[in-house]
């Protein structure tokens, strides 16, 4: 409930809501100021997951 608190979320939305969702909102919460050093670029993505 705590952090359900942190995230400012009513009664009435929590109703509405699974576990699921909430911890993905916590989570996007915490990378909100994440800074990342490098974007991906098209080949990376292709290393990653193959060209298909």
């Amino acid at each position: 409930m705590l952090r359900c608190a942190e995230l400012n979320l009513s009664d009435e939305a929590l109703a509405g809501m699974t576990m699921g969702m909430v911890y993905d909102m916590l989570t996007e919460k915490l990378n909100d100021n994440e800074q990342y050093p490098y974007k991906a670029t098209q080949e990376d993505i292709y290393a990653f997951f193959g060209r298909g």
